[in-house]
């Protein structure tokens, strides 16, 4: 396709995925009451175990209805996460074979539940990281917790995480496809590293190191999971090679 083209398919699949998260958020504005609770929670236990006040404060009129908004929107970018991932490798790859094309099937059932098990994982480890980080405050001080900045944390903690599990799956499709081999993989593991640091720091506090290594670690992990995924998979197209090459030589 021309520069034109490929524009114009950016455009399509943006806005299919658009239309999937503001459906998803329609629906997740009436779970935002649950969500907020939920959120709430940790900072609630902080109190009762720090022996502090600590409590979510709105500085802005608008503040809940902006929160509420967010949170609506979050479950909408969750809800949505088969469209806009099957958007993302669509536009990626889309001259593949009949063949190849039974792959996206195999890339939609890994990756998106590994979306949501990475958004589960942040959920599972925000209480501790709230726990850890709050026990600096000591008891005769008090937490008054931006409601905005805390749940910015929240959401680049539980969706970085979920978007972090997806990565490797990508590296992985790339490779069944033709596009990537193991050894350009296994070779970038020094790169890949220090790309996931600083993705990590980005997308966490500045002064939050803890959850930057949290988050930080599995996708270090998944990162090698994919490379000995990718290298058994390289092994054996090239055993299939030599064979097709033996049969023909004789």
């Amino acid at each position: 396709m021309s520069l034109g083209q490929h524009l114009i398919e950016l455009r399509n699949r943006l806005f299919r995925a658009v239309v999937a998260v503001l459906v998803g958020a329609v629906g997740g504005w009436f779970l935002t009451p649950f969500v907020l609770d939920s959120l709430r929670a940790p900072v609630t236990q902080l109190a009762r175990v720090g022996g502090h006040t600590a409590e979510l404060n709105f500085p802005m009129i608008t503040g809940a209805f902006d929160l509420r908004l967010q949170i609506a929107v979050t479950i909408g970018v969750v809800i949505a996460s088969p469209v806009w991932l099957y958007q993302i490798w669509a536009f990626i790859v889309p001259a593949l074979v009949r063949r190849e094309k039974q792959y996206v099937w195999g890339f939609l059932g890994t990756a998106i539940p590994l979306f949501f098990a990475g958004c589960a994982f942040g959920w599972y480890v925000l209480p501790h990281v709230v726990g850890i980080l709050g026990s600096f405050v000591s008891a005769q001080d008090t937490s008054i917790v931006d409601a905005k900045a805390y749940y910015d944390f929240v959401i680049k903690l539980i969706v970085a995480v979920g978007i972090a599990f997806v990565l490797p799956v990508f590296l992985v499709l790339l490779n069944f496809v033709g596009v990537l081999s193991a050894a350009a993989i296994v070779r970038s593991w020094r790169i890949a590293i220090v790309l996931i640091l600083v993705f990590t720091a980005l997308v966490t506090p500045s002064a939050d190191v803890l959850s930057m290594f949290i988050l930080a670690i599995p996708m270090v992990v998944l990162y090698f999971a994919a490379c000995l995924v990718t290298w058994v998979h390289d092994r054996r197209v090239a055993k299939r090679q030599a064979k097709l090459d033996e049969e023909y030589d004789l």
